[in-house]
């Protein structure tokens, strides 16, 4: 990209456009990149122009939010006006907003996530750190496992199973909806509900919890993914508490397998309320026009998701995937067919994909 000086693009915007950002907020430096419209000349006949700001992710000498920060030094060079940094954020020029951050993905390197505690059917205490028995390195004599992420465990005196045959493909056919304590979950088979908590002990047990300081829980119950009732009993207990963050596996990642189910329930109560952190301090420092801009995240999948819907979990690989499908759509030849391997080296972590 040519290199221009800013003086002259001052010159050339007016002040008159709305410009289209894009960062890549990462752990050590932030990139921004504002495109807006200019008048076409016989040197730039696009009537584009592309301007890059490259930032430290954190200077609090200087700035308290680096993707807030990189745009407004954008904003300044294409409206050609001031924008103190001591003054809400003007977004009357801004069009939209997209991001990719690596916040999700440093704190869950550097185990630096909301303190948690994980809601699991009783008896089922150490299920993650059992987890599926696989073993990578069979003859291994020095395993090293990685530290579950939550703090506590409660276990909740509650047990349902499925009815009959679980594999048939035609469970509702089967006639024992009728059968006392029997209901039909909401995949279509039926559950018998063997013991119902007691919603008293419950509330003391959460409310323990909530005593030591932890605002942030994981539920995640045995056949949740499709008896879901027990879930959204507790999690309406715990909210009632005062906690801040309940993620129930049921919502979540309504997935058969309580392992992976158990695991991304824990992963998006200890990275969910970092990031609605982080969110919500990048929004503070915008005028009230901040409701109308579109804004996007980038998830793990490589989609896009509105700020409102962006949740730990899906912001893991947010960053990585969002190079992924940069070099996807710039360095791919649908012709040639060559495969590629994208390499990303930041200063927390390094991504190869």
């Amino acid at each position: 990209m040519e290199t221009t000086d800013n003086r002259l693009l001052l010159e050339e915007c007016g002040g008159k456009h709305r410009v289209r950002i894009s960062v890549d907020r990462g752990g050590t430096f932030t990139d921004c990149v504002g495109i807006f419209p200019v008048e076409p000349t016989a040197k730039d006949p696009s009537g584009e122009r592309v301007v890059v700001v490259k930032l430290l992710s954190e200077d609090p000498t200087h700035y308290s939010d680096a993707p807030r920060e990189g745009i407004r030094r954008i904003l300044e060079i294409a409206t050609g006006r001031p924008h103190p940094r001591d003054a809400l954020l003007a977004t009357e020029n801004i069009e939209s907003i997209r991001m990719g951050t690596t916040v999700a993905t440093n704190a869950l390197l550097e185990r630096k996530g909301e303190p948690c505690a994980l809601v699991v059917t009783l008896g089922f205490r150490d299920l993650l750190k059992i987890g599926n028995q696989a073993r990578p390195k069979i003859f291994d004599l020095s395993i090293s496992k990685p530290d579950v992420l939550y703090q506590h465990v409660v276990q909740i005196d509650e047990r349902v199973t499925l009815v009959g045959y679980a594999m048939d493909p035609r469970p509702a056919a089967q006639n024992q909806s009728d059968e006392t304590n029997v209901v039909v979950g909401r995949s279509g088979e039926h559950v018998r509900i063997l013991k119902t908590p007691e919603w008293a002990t419950v509330r003391k047990q959460l409310q323990q919890v909530f005593d030591t300081g932890i605002r942030s829980v994981a539920v995640c119950l045995m056949h949740a993914y499709t008896f879901t009732a027990h879930e959204e009993e507790i999690g309406r207990i715990a909210s009632e508490i005062g906690f801040t963050h309940v993620t129930l596996s049921s919502q979540l990642s309504p997935r058969i397998k309580i392992v992976p189910r158990a695991h991304s329930a824990t992963a998006d109560a200890y990275l969910t309320p970092g990031i609605r952190r982080y969110v919500d301090g990048f929004a503070s420092g915008f005028d009230a026009g901040f409701g109308d801009i579109r804004i996007d995240f980038m998830q793990s999948d490589g989609g896009l998701a509105p700020v409102e819907h962006f949740s730990g979990l899906r912001a893991i690989l947010s960053g990585p995937a969002a190079g992924v499908v940069g070099y996807a759509v710039t360095s791919y030849s649908e012709s040639e067919k060559i495969s590629l391997v994208g390499f990303d080296m930041g200063g927390t972590s390094t991504d190869v994909s």
